[in-house]
């Protein structure tokens, strides 16, 4: 999956939207109404990847041995393994939001 396909099923699963646009530019979803909208960028932005997992349960699991981190959710068996670093917390948080959506489908 692309990232545009990742985030728009991580808004899907959190009921995040509506969605009006994909901006390639700055990697993020356009949420709300034309006259009215905001960017949401939680591959990106610490703050919205924060609230992702919390309205999801998503628990975040740091892996020191494997210098990795997880993003876990176990009622939908989704376990997403990236590098430990902001980048690839962020990007656990979104693509096991993702898989939930898909789950949930």
């Amino acid at each position: 999956m692309n990232d545009q396909q990742i985030l728009e099923l991580a808004a899907k699963a959190a009921g995040i939207g509506p969605v009006l646009c994909f901006e390639s530019a700055r990697n993020c979803l356009r949420i709300g109404d034309r006259e009215s909208y905001r960017l949401w960028r939680p591959l990106d932005d610490d703050g919205d990847a924060l609230r992702l997992a919390i309205r999801l349960g998503i628990c975040i699991v740091f892996m020191e041995d494997h210098d990795s981190v997880g993003a876990e959710h176990s009622r939908h068996g989704v376990m997403i393994i990236e590098a430990m670093d902001d980048f690839g917390t962020r990007r656990a948080i979104v693509r096991a939001a993702a898989d939930i959506a898909k789950a949930t489908a």
